[in-house]
């Protein structure tokens, strides 16, 4: 992979020809060639494709079309927002409501995007933007805002790794703002604390749920363990150690790191396996044992950070190795971007490349970052 010119030439031209531009954002259901084959639109995506084109525009190439299709986007936010603030989950292509969800992570992707849009622009109107959003969010995290609970906390009280990953990743991109350092730290930190010291990580693994108390729950839920999930959570804290210059969080992440990649590589076929039981036992995830894009991209980032920190063999050995599957695998050479979804034995399971849930933005973060560190600079990344 050449990820820069590969970025520039390939993966952003392949959703560059999403744009709405009548309506306004981005569509995500395109076909293998790139041919919308659904209208309806991920909110989730519209602030991950602003984040992703705003970013490149700030780190890698300054390409008018970026802005532009930034603009089509940022400009078609408001309509993804209720009158109550809270973001919907799915729109029409005109921007009507189809699903709205309890979970925030609209909000905090469009936090981010906006965040990085404003960097490229300067608009103190998408500065506003990006605080309002992220002020939502973080009231729902907090529990200000009320929601729904997907289980009943009474008959089973928990809580779940996702949200604190993506509160920390978020906090962090809001922090690197002129001036916000003091409003975005301290989340920053209690996430950061909560990931390593909440009980989500255990001596054989960093679990998705754990009690609220931060115990073990010994039920298929209970020991489900994402691998894409702690590897991504791996890179967040070992480069908040890299920031912040702290050793223990550098640590601790190289320790998830060590104990995640024996349970989430295919030892057969090679590649990331979307879920695994840690006691052995039948994961309830059907799709327990397929090959996903984003995990693929998660941790090759982990192992590649590792490895640059501290200069085993294991990292680079495990990074290659990825690198070589996604290249056979997952790259479409003939019609750009990757698959996103292989059976076991790494043959496509559909040869769509978006979705609701597939559009742009692991992809292109996982190649911005391996450009950053191509030039040998990584914080650079963290600090554009």
């Amino acid at each position: 992979m050449d990820f820069k010119k590969d970025l520039v030439s390939t993966i952003l031209p392949f959703w560059l020809k999403c744009i709405d531009y009548d309506n306004g954002g981005i569509f995500t259901c395109a076909d293998r060639e790139g041919n919308i084959y659904g209208t309806d639109k991920s909110v989730w995506f519209q602030g991950r494709a602003l984040w992703s084109f705003s970013k490149a525009y700030n780190l890698i190439d300054q390409n008018p079309e970026y802005l532009k299709a930034c603009r089509a986007i940022y400009d078609f936010l408001p309509k993804c927002t209720d009158t109550d603030g809270r973001m919907f989950f799915t729109v029409t292509a005109d921007g009507r409501e189809l699903q709205k969800r309890r979970y925030y992570f609209s909000e905090t992707f469009a936090a981010i995007g906006c965040a990085q849009f404003y960097k490229a622009t300067g608009d103190k109107a998408v500065l506003e933007s990006a605080e309002k959003y992220f002020d939502i969010a973080y009231k729902c995290f907090r529990g200000e805002i009320k929601n729904q609970p997907k289980i009943n906390p009474a008959n089973n009280p928990c809580k779940a790794l996702s949200p604190v990953m993506i509160m920390l990743s978020t906090a962090q991109e809001m922090r690197s703002l002129d001036g916000k350092y003091d409003k975005y730290n301290p989340i920053v930190q209690e996430c950061l604390d909560e990931i390593l010291h909440g009980g989500f990580l255990k001596e054989n693994a960093l679990f998705e749920s754990v009690s609220t108390s931060g115990e073990f729950v010994d039920t298929p839920n209970g020991r489900i363990v994402n691998p894409g999930h702690s590897l991504e959570a791996a890179w967040f804290v070992m480069s908040e150690g890299l920031l912040s210059g702290n050793d223990e969080a550098i640590a601790l992440a190289k320790k998830i790191i060590d104990i995640t990649l024996p349970m989430g590589i295919d030892p057969k076929h090679g590649g990331i396996i979307a879920f695994t039981d840690v006691s052995g036992k039948p994961p309830v995830q059907l799709e327990w044992d397929m090959k996903l894009w984003w995990p693929q991209c998660e941790a090759m980032i982990a192992l590649r950070m590792a490895h640059d920190i501290f200069g085993e063999d294991k990292y680079l050995d495990a990074y290659n190795a990825l690198k070589k599957l996604c290249e056979e695998c997952f790259i479409d050479a003939q019609c750009g971007e990757w698959y996103g979804y292989l059976h076991y034995d790494n043959t496509p399971s559909t040869t769509l490349k978006g979705n609701i849930f597939k559009g742009p933005f692991h992809i292109p973060r996982f190649y911005m970052i391996m450009s950053a560190m191509d030039d040998g600079d990584v914080m650079k990344y963290f600090n554009v």
